[in-house]
């Protein structure tokens, strides 16, 4: 694996990781509420979308072996262009919702 296809492959892993712990300790209506939160959940959804294009571009191989890829690179196309129309409980269960947040909480 090139250099640069695992530094992409860091920013991905550091933005799910941030993605965690931001929103690891607050249920979701706690998270809906907190436009900071949401604000910053969603820049990390970005940097994870645009490191998985530039991967597909630099290093496609290793791209093709990452199973959610193309829905990651789509979701972060639909965040940016598709800004005002995000249903921010329906983002969140895209990719996953940690125990803590849920419907429940």
């Amino acid at each position: 694996m090139k250099l640069e296809a695992k530094k992409l492959l860091l920013d991905v892993i550091e933005a799910c990781q941030d993605i965690v712990e931001f929103t690891g300790r607050i249920a979701l209506n706690e998270y809906l509420a907190n436009e900071l939160v949401r604000a910053a959940v969603e820049r990390k959804f970005e940097i994870i979308g645009e490191a998985l294009v530039r991967l597909r571009e630099k290093d496609p191989v290793t791209f093709s072996k990452i199973t959610a890829g193309r829905q990651a690179v789509a979701f972060r196309n639909r965040l940016i262009h598709g800004y005002d129309v995000i249903d921010h409980e329906t983002m969140l269960n895209f990719f996953f919702i940690p125990e803590s947040v849920s419907a429940d909480t």
